[in-house]
C-alpha cells in the first residue's frame, strides 16, 4: 500500500511537471463537452486542483444529456467545427473517429499518465493502428443490481450469475405496484446508446444479431422476437409507469428511491446505489453477472466513457494536460480523498483492482472486474457475425440506424405498435440503410 501511495505521489508529480510548460505559456480556454451523469459531474467539482497547477488554463464546460452530447460532439467534430477542446466520447466513436483523421493521438502523454497500466480491453477499444486516440475516465460493463431485502422477503436467493428466467420470476416476486416497488427497472428511452445498448446486449444472450455474416439484416428471426418480447412483457407486467422514456438517470433515481427490485445496467451505477448520501437503499443492494439464457453469452456490454480531443481544437496541448489530470493515476487518490474509495471512478486500470484500500470499501469491484473481462467485442453473438461491438455494431452508420431502431422498440414497449411491427420496420429500414451503406 505504502508503494502504491509513493507512486500515485510520484504521478502527481509527474502531472504537475508534464503540465508546466503549459501553465507557463499565455492564458487559454478550453471548452469541455461531457455527460451529465454523477462521474463527470464530481470530476467538474474538483477542478480546483488542476486550475491551482495550471492557472492559465481556463476551463469551460458543456454538460448534456446523453443522447444530446452524442448528437452536438458528432456534428461538430464531423465538420471540424472547432466548438470543443475535449469531447467526451465511447468506445465506439474512437476508433471510427480517429480512422477518419477527426482524433489527436494521445502517444506522446507524460509517463506517469502510465499508459500500461490501463486495462487491456479498455485501451484496445480506444486504439487505433497502435496508437491511443482517448483516455477513459471511467470503465464499464453491465450488472443485476438488486435489493437484497426484497429478494429475502420473496424467498429467493440470486444467483452469482442468474437466468433470465430467474429474473423473470423474481421480478414477479418483488413486484409490489400499490406500494410503488417495482419488480425491475431497464432503460426504455431510444437511443442507440440508451434501450438499443440494453436490447443489443441482452439479444446476444438470446442468440439474437444484428447482421449475419452476409450484412443481412437479422430483426425477422425468432432470436430476435423471443428478445424482444420477453423485454415487452418483463416491463409491461414488473415494470414502472414511463418505462419507454426512462434512461440511465431516471432508473438510476428510481433505484435510490428504492422502487425497483431489480436494475440491470452499467456496473458504473453500483457506486451510487451504495452510497448512503444518495441511495435510501444502499445498506441493502446485491449485486450479480448480467443474466442468460444458457447459450454461452451474457447480456452484459463493454463500454468506457473517455476524454479526447479533436484535430480542429486550437488549445492541443493545453486538453492534453487537462486528459492527464483528470485521467491520471492521481486522480484516483483525489477523489478518494475527497468522497472516499468507493467513489474512485472504476474499470481503467490494473492498479485500482490491485488497491485493497478500494477492494475494501467497494462490494462490487470484483463483478464489476469480471464482467468487463467476460465482454468480448470481437465475438459478441452465439453466431458468427461480420462487425466487432458488444453492444453496438462497430461501423459508422450504426449510430443513425441504432437510433432508429430504438424508437421503434420504445414504442412497441410502450403499446404504441405490436413487437411484430416493431421488429419488421426494423428489418425494414436496417437493410435500406445497410445496403445503401454499400455493405
Amino acid at each position: 500500500m505504502q508503494s502504491l501511495t509513493r507512486a500515485l505521489m510520484g504521478a502527481t508529480a509527474l502531472c504537475a511537471a508534464a503540465t508546466l510548460a503549459v501553465a507557463q505559456d499565455d492564458p487559454v480556454t478550453i471548452t469541455i463537452a461531457t455527460v451529465n451523469n454523477g462521474d463527470m459531474i464530481r470530476m467538474q467539482g474538483l477542478t480546483d486542483d488542476f486550475t491551482e497547477a495550471n492557472p492559465n488554463i481556463t476551463l469551460e464546460w458543456v454538460t448534456l444529456e446523453e443522447n444530446v452530447l452524442r448528437q452536438n460532439v458528432s456534428t461538430d467534430i464531423a465538420t471540424s467545427g472547432g466548438q470543443y477542446d475535449v469531447v467526451t466520447i465511447g468506445t465506439y466513436e474512437v476508433p471510427i473517429w480517429a480512422e477518419r483523421g477527426w482524433l489527436v493521438p494521445l502517444d506522446d502523454m507524460p509517463e506517469g499518465f502510465a499508459a500500461d497500466d490501463l486495462l487491456p480491453s479498455i485501451a484496445g477499444g480506444l486504439s487505433y493502428d497502435g496508437s491511443l486516440y482517448a483516455s477513459p475516465f471511467y470503465g464499464e460493463s453491465s450488472m443485476v443490481m438488486y435489493r437484497t431485502d426484497l429478494m429475502e422477503e420473496a424467498g429467493l436467493e440470486m444467483p452469482d450469475a442468474p437466468s433470465w428466467d430467474f429474473i423473470e420470476e423474481a421480478a414477479a416476486a418483488m413486484n409490489d405496484p400499490e406500494n410503488e416497488v417495482y419488480g425491475i427497472c431497464l432503460r426504455g428511452k431510444p437511443g442507440w446508446g440508451e434501450n438499443m445498448a440494453f436490447l443489443t446486449a441482452m439479444g446476444n444472450s438470446f442468440g439474437a444479431r444484428w447482421f449475419d455474416e452476409d450484412w443481412q439484416a437479422q430483426f425477422d428471426s425468432e432470436e430476435w422476437a423471443n428478445t424482444l418480447n420477453f423485454y415487452v412483457n418483463l416491463l409491461t407486467e414488473y415494470g414502472p409507469p414511463g418505462a419507454p422514456n426512462n434512461g440511465f438517470n431516471e432508473n438510476l433515481s428510481l433505484f435510490q428511491q428504492g422502487r425497483c427490485g431489480m436494475w440491470i445496467d452499467a456496473t458504473v451505477a453500483a457506486s451510487f446505489v451504495t452510497n448512503p448520501d444518495d441511495s435510501q437503499v444502499a445498506d441493502s443492494v446485491g449485486f450479480a453477472l448480467a443474466p442468460d439464457n444458457g447459450l454461452g453469452k451474457r447480456g452484459n456490454w463493454l463500454w468506457a466513457w473517455s476524454l479526447a480531443i479533436p484535430t480542429s481544437s486550437d488549445a492541443q496541448d493545453a486538453a492534453k494536460a487537462f486528459i492527464d489530470w483528470a485521467t491520471n493515476p492521481a486522480y484516483a487518490e483525489l477523489v478518494a480523498e475527497t468522497e472516499g474509495w468507493a467513489n474512485v471512478p472504476p474499470g481503467t486500470r490494473t492498479s485500482l483492482y490491485e488497491n485493497q484500500d478500494y477492494l475494501d470499501a467497494a462490494p462490487f469491484a470484483q463483478m464489476t472486474l469480471e464482467s468487463i473481462q467476460a465482454a468480448d467485442p470481437t465475438n459478441p453473438t452465439v453466431d458468427p457475425v461480420p462487425y466487432t461491438g458488444v453492444q453496438f455494431v462497430a461501423i459508422p452508420e450504426f449510430q443513425g440506424i441504432g437510433t432508429q431502431v430504438g424508437q421503434y422498440f420504445s414504442e412497441a414497449l410502450a403499446g404504441q405498435m405490436s413487437v411484430e411491427d416493431a421488429l419488421a420496420q426494423a428489418q425494414d429500414y436496417t437493410t435500406e440503410e445497410i445496403e445503401a451503406a454499400g455493405y
